[in-house]
């Protein structure tokens, strides 16, 4: 097996001091609010409130997302000022549990996580500009390469889904190519980038709270919070209706059950915290200034998620009829395509929020785009260093950036785009990023036993308890999902699976290379 001091590393290949050292504190926050926020915070209460149906419940879940964000924030912040380098959580699972785990994260990344949700953020920007320019759309087809029907397998759905190059989709393109091209032009340039959108969409979500403070309304109030009308549903002998499966038959589940649930909207709206960790070898003073990234950008973005969905209940009754004319009476529940912020927005200001809203969104998505295309291409470089991904993406460009990592990821994820699969893989995938945390957390736990004298600048707070806390509660969660959304479990078991017979390609491709790479 490799380690990563023994992987095969290609001729001519960078080395991680090539890096410049261009990403601050500031700019590193950035990274972590900028990757997190994105446009889940202004769609996914919709949906979890229809599933959890109490105001209490609600907010409950955020907090469990709040609770274990920060847990799990504050336990990488050991690894990363343990192993400042470039690749970040790939490198902890190589070091921590061993080459073939490192892979699986970043060959799961790539296909997946990273690209789709790139893909899917940028394509949601094409839909929010449809609102000042409405030939932007997914409807508008400049070429219609066909429809994919739905093919039922156990669990599993897949296709049902269109394909070719809309408006929207050439305007995602468009974005992605602009974003990249930046990005290959230096790490100072992406972080000024990143500094910009960031700030501007963490006052957006801030202009949120105070709007809808001043706009909040004695009926939605009266609803939720008055007569003990919080509570409702959130007693520990309520049962909760929850779907089986896609279209499967109705379970009743408990409280712990129902907030495990919907934490598949919640959990991975906060989700990308960690993207900072793969720009490690581009940091100033990275093992003070890592940890701290990750504390700062977590807290500062969840206090906010919870704020605003404390506004959504201010402004909005939970409960709605989907028949209704009026927001009020779609409420939380079923607010006009599940756009919470949105319809919070409308009651504001009528007229135009809806307007201001797209004007938040556009500004979150781009900032969200640019700070997962900037931090991406680092794993993939790290993967080449490894001699475990293409012998280009590992190096470096003459600004000192892994230009060729960066269009390989641009490629891949224009192709997402264009295939309309993203927003399913990224489904499919949503239990796998949970397990890959859980893993990396083991690592953690493994390396204090194995390298118990390694130099360690940060240690994790609350160390063992709070990691381990986080480890029992992810598996609770994702046992729930296993059990109770088998549709978004076993196809993302199923695509990390796959890529164990290309690490084994990769591995032996770089060994062949070896003695040639020696002799020259």
């Amino acid at each position: 097996m490799l380690t990563g001091s023994q992987a095969a590393v290609p001729a001519g290949t960078s080395t991680q001091q090539q890096f410049v050292k261009g990403l601050g504190l500031f700019s590193a926050t950035a990274i972590v609010a900028g990757s997190m926020v994105g446009s889940g915070i202004f769609i996914v209460s919709a949906d979890m409130a229809r599933i959890v149906d109490s105001p209490a419940l609600l907010i409950a879940a955020w907090l469990v997302t709040a609770l274990m964000t920060i847990i799990g924030a504050l336990s990488y912040g050991e690894l990363a000022a343990m192993m400042p380098k470039a690749g970040g959580q790939y490198v902890y699972l190589r070091e921590g549990l061993g080459p073939v785990w490192g892979f699986l994260y970043g060959w799961t990344l790539f296909l997946v996580i990273q690209t789709g949700t790139i893909a899917a953020v940028a394509v949601a920007f094409s839909k929010f500009l449809g609102v000042f320019f409405p030939s932007v759309s997914t409807k508008y087809w400049i070429w219609h390469g066909g429809h994919v029907p739905a093919i039922h397998l156990g669990p599993m759905v897949l296709g049902n889904m269109d394909f070719g190059l809309s408006t929207a989709n050439l305007v995602s393109i468009l974005l992605l190519t602009l974003l990249t091209a930046l990005n290959t032009l230096g790490v100072r340039l992406g972080a000024w980038i990143q500094n910009v959108f960031t700030s501007a969409k963490l006052l957006g979500l801030a202009l949120i709270v105070i709007f809808g403070l001043v706009a909040r309304n004695a009926l939605a109030i009266s609803s939720n919070f008055a007569n003990g009308n919080f509570w409702r549903n959130a007693s520990w002998h309520t049962l909760h209706p929850v779907t089986v499966g896609e279209g499967g038959p109705t379970a009743l589940v408990g409280l712990l059950t129902v907030i495990a649930v919907v934490q598949v909207g919640s959990l991975f709206s906060s989700d990308a915290w960690n993207n900072v960790t793969f720009t490690a070898g581009e940091i100033e003073n990275p093992r003070r200034n890592l940890p701290l990234s990750l504390a700062l950008g977590t807290g500062i973005v969840l206090l906010l998620y919870v704020a605003v969905n404390f506004i959504y209940l201010a402004v909005l009754p939970l409960h709605g009829d989907p028949h209704s004319g009026s927001i009020l009476g779609r409420g939380v529940q079923y607010a006009s395509e599940d756009r919470v912020a949105t319809a919070v927005m409308k009651q504001a200001f009528a007229g135009y929020g809806e307007r201001i809203m797209a004007l938040v969104v556009l500004i979150s998505t781009l900032g969200c785009v640019n700070g997962m295309i900037l931090a991406g291409a680092r794993v993939y470089y790290a993967m080449s260093e490894d001699g475990l991904f293409f012998r280009a993406a590992g190096r470096l460009s003459k600004a000192r950036v892994p230009a060729v990592s960066l269009w390989v990821q641009w490629a891949w994820t224009c192709l997402l785009c264009l295939s309309g699969s993203y927003g399913q893989l990224l489904d499919y995938v949503i239990f796998a990023v949970l397990v890959f945390y859980v893993l990396t957390l083991l690592a953690l736990f493994r390396l204090r036993r194995t390298r118990p004298d390694a130099p360690r600048p940060y240690r994790a707070i609350g160390y063992p308890v709070l990691p381990a806390l986080y480890i029992v509660m992810a598996l609770f969660i994702s046992g729930v999902l296993l059990r109770y959304k088998p549709q978004y479990t076993w196809p993302g078991l199923l695509i990390v699976l796959l890529g164990l017979p290309v690490y084994f390609f990769w591995r032996a491709r770089s060994r062949a290379i070896v003695p040639f790479a020696a002799g020259k």
